[in-house]
C-alpha cells in the first residue's frame, strides 16, 4: 500500500509495511484516562482506537521522499525473518515490503539515503536482510544517516540503563551493526543539512537521539517527527509518554516544541505510527493541541 503527495518540490510517498491492533491504550500509553478516548471515539474509531477491544491501531510506514533529484528513505520498518522474542508483533515477519516499494518505482539499488529517525527497532528493521545466512545492508548504494546519540545509547557494548531493552533485543546486532561495519553509515549530533529541502534535528526525548526531519521548500513546511506521538490523544494530551520513551521529561517538551512549531507556521505533521490519513495538521488549543485535517495521504 503506498500513496503519494507533493509538497513545493519534494514528493513524499507513504510505503506501508504493516498495520493492526497494537496494545491497550493505558499499557502503551500510561496515564492516559478512557474518558479523553470515549469522548474522541467518534474519529479515533476505527482507524486509530479499536474501541470494542480497547486496542489502539498502529501503522509501520516508510516514508519514501524524491528531493533534489535523489531518493530518500525516512524510517525502514521492522524488517523479515528477524528474532523479536519480546515483540510477538515483529517476531520474524514475511512480509512484501520490498514489493511494495517496488510498486511505488523504488528498488533498493535506487535508494541514496536512509534516514533512521531513531534506533528502536520498528525504524531500522529493513536496513538489512538475510543473505547466506548474514545480514547486510539492503540499499547498497544507499547512506544510511543515524544519529551518534541514538548509536551510542543503544550499542549493546555501551552500559546504559535503557527502558527499551527488552523490545530492542537483537535490533543493534541484525539492522544496524551491519551497516557500520560495512561502511555505509553517516552519524550527526546536533543537527544535519539533508539538501536544499531537508535538514535533521536532535529531537530527544524518546530516544537520546531521535531526529525530526524538516521539508521546506517554496511555501511548503512539514515535519517528519518519528515517535514524537504513537497515538492522536497525545496530541490532544501533550504531557502523555509513550511506556518506550527513554527520558519523559524531554519527550514532553520536544513533544511541545514541535507541535508549537507545526502549528504556529501552518506545517505538515507526518509521526512514523500514526493510521487513517497518517499525517495531520495541528493548531493550538489553550495549553494543549487539536487536530484540524489530515494530510492528503489515504485511509485504509
Amino acid at each position: 500500500m503506498s500513496e503519494t503527495v507533493v509538497l513545493g518540490n519534494v514528493t513524499i510517498t507513504r510505503v506501508e509495511e504493516w498495520q493492526g491492533p497494537f496494545a491497550p491504550p493505558e499499557v502503551l500509553i500510561p496515564g492516559t484516562e478512557a474518558a479523553t478516548w470515549q469522548e474522541n471515539r467518534s474519529w479515533l474509531s476505527p482507524d486509530h482506537w479499536e474501541a470494542e477491544a480497547n486496542l489502539m491501531r498502529a501503522c509501520v510506514q516508510t516514508w519514501v521522499l524524491k528531493s533534489q533529484g535523489r531518493t530518500i528513505l525516512v524510517d525502514t520498518g521492522a524488517g523479515n525473518g528477524k528474532a523479536r522474542p519480546h515483540m510477538p508483533e515483529f517476531d520474524h515477519l514475511d512480509l512484501p515490503f520490498l514489493a511494495s516499494l517496488d510498486a511505488a518505482g523504488v528498488k533498493p539499488a535506487d535508494v541514496d539515503m536512509v534516514i533512521c529517525t531513531h534506533a528502536h527497532i520498528d525504524h531500522v528493521g529493513w536496513n538489512t536482510q538475510l543473505e547466506d545466512g548474514q545480514w547486510r545492508p539492503t540499499f547498497p548504494n544507499a547512506e544510511y544517516v543515524f544519529s551518534r546519540a541514538d548509536i551510542e545509547f543503544w550499542n549493546p557494548g555501551n552500559n546504559y540503563e535503557r527502558r527499551g531493552q527488552a523490545v530492542n533485543v537483537n535490533v543493534f546486532e541484525d539492522s544496524v551493526e551491519p551497516v557500520l561495519e560495512a561502511g555505509l553509515a553517516v552519524l550527526w549530533e546536533d543537527s544535519r543539512v539533508v539538501d536544499g529541502n531537508l535538514r535533521i534535528d536532535l529531537a530527544a526525548g524518546h530516544t537520546p537521539g531521535m531526529g525530526a526531519i524538516t521539508l521546506r521548500s517554496g511555501s511548503a513546511l512539514a515535519v517528519f517527527v518519528g515517535d514524537l506521538a504513537h497515538s492522536p490523544v497525545q496530541v490532544l494530551e501533550p504531557e502523555l509518554n509513550s511506556c518506550f520513551c527513554e527520558d519523559e521529561r524531554a519527550a514532553v517538551r520536544t513533544r511541545r516544541r514541535l507541535l508549537s512549531w507545526a502549528a504556529d507556521n501552518h506545517a505538515l505533521v507526518l509521526p512514523g505510527h500514526f493510521c487513517g490519513g497518517h499525517a495531520i495538521e495541528v493548531a493550538r488549543d489553550g495549553g494543549k493541541f487539536k487536530i484540524t485535517g489530515w494530510g492528503g495521504f489515504s485511509g485504509q
